[in-house]
């Protein structure tokens, strides 16, 4: 696996007594003293500071940059307004998702944010389909997320953020140099995610932790709260062998970039995923609100009746929800048991255990719009 790398926070976590487990090739807290439970609690009630360093920051240059851009991703960037940010994914050539992302119109170039355990596949896969477009890897700038409905608050302690609305992106003054700033994250929460050079990311941490309703939040309470929110983990509930339609991302998917569209296709994947558009998939991704206090975790083979031979779909996320104050899943049914209030079967040890079919986010999203 190679040695773990570190983000420039890891002196500030063992300081703050988190544990420390490898995801995605990093040494990264899973939680701190307070505990996934309450971590995960505070967030929803106050407000979560996580490190996200891990993740990769990209810049990206041309005299089209989102029109580039838009030959390896099946979202429209070309009217993305500047100062805005739009949720897309690399596709491949089979429909599939290599990576989803986050993009960022910064007036004369784009700001994307990708997965840690796809960056490097990502960066490549730019360069490789871009040859038009610079693409500059961002190595000397932290990342944070402060989630949360204190998060405005607290953030605004140290930057002018109040003004800013859901999918809103800055460049900031502040004591810790210039920030750059997205109203968004991966929690269903309101909130920030701050872009801070490496050498000023541990004092901002500090400062944001000094404020009373800020606490540090692991990859544990990161993992059920966006669960609860219903979205996807990249190499859990979306990989390259699931498409968009698949995944229920076709929100993501402007009309423009569909079948009789001004840009329809002209992506990878794009027969595939267009004729999915069309005519529908042959399974789709559901929540499932389990019927016992245990969760049904990723790998859970699901059926239709609770006597079934042939599996009908997979769990691929798990966990208990802390703020539902039950478990919660989602996964992969075939389509005909993909309609809302379905109950169907997942094997847990042996037994056959209830779960219903249910609609996402399993608590509602409080984003500022």
């Amino acid at each position: 696996m190679g040695e773990l790398k570190r983000t420039g926070l890891y002196d500030l976590h063992i300081e703050l007594g988190a544990k420390m487990v490898p995801f995605a090739g990093y040494e990264m807290p899973v939680q701190y003293p307070m505990g996934v439970m309450k971590e995960h609690l505070h967030t929803r009630a106050y407000a979560g500071l996580f490190d996200v360093s891990h993740m990769g920051q990209v810049i990206l240059r041309g005299d089209d940059p989102a029109g580039a851009l838009e030959r390896l991703v099946p979202v429209a960037l070309k009217a993305l307004a500047d100062g805005r940010q739009r949720y897309a994914m690399f596709t491949n050539d089979d429909g599939g998702i290599l990576d989803d992302l986050m993009v960022a119109n910064r007036g004369d170039h784009l700001f994307l944010v990708v997965n840690a355990a796809c960056k490097d596949a990502d960066i490549a896969h730019m360069r490789a389909g871009l040859p038009d477009c610079d693409v500059e890897v961002i190595e000397d700038r932290a990342l944070l997320a402060l989630q949360g409905p204190a998060a405005e608050a607290a953030l605004a302690q140290i930057a002018p953020v109040a003004d800013m609305t859901f999918m809103d992106v800055a460049v900031l003054s502040s004591d810790f140099g210039d920030l750059w700033v997205s109203r968004s994250g991966y929690t269903g929460e309101d909130g920030f995610e701050i872009s801070v050079e490496n050498s000023q990311a541990a004092a901002l941490a500090k400062a944001l932790l000094a404020i009373d309703a800020v606490a540090p939040i692991g990859l544990g309470a990161r993992d059920s709260l966006r669960l609860e929110a219903g979205l996807c983990l990249y190499g859990n509930d979306i990989d390259t062998t699931t498409s968009p339609v698949e995944a229920a991302l076709e929100w993501a998917v402007q009309k423009v970039r569909r079948t009789g569209g001004d840009r329809a296709g002209g992506f990878p994947g794009a027969d595939r995923i267009l004729a999915e558009f069309d005519q529908g998939s042959s399974r789709r991704r559901v929540g499932l609100l389990p019927e016992t206090r245990a969760p049904m975790r990723a790998g859970t083979e699901l059926f239709a009746t609770e006597d079934a031979t042939d599996p009908i779909g997979t769990v691929t996320s798990g966990a208990y929800g802390p703020s539902i104050e039950a478990p919660m899943s989602m996964g992969y049914v075939t389509t005909e048991h993909a309609a809302t209030g379905t109950i169907i079967f997942g094997d847990v040890r042996g037994k056959r255990l209830r779960a219903k079919v249910a609609d996402m986010p399993f608590r509602p999203s409080t984003y500022k719009r």
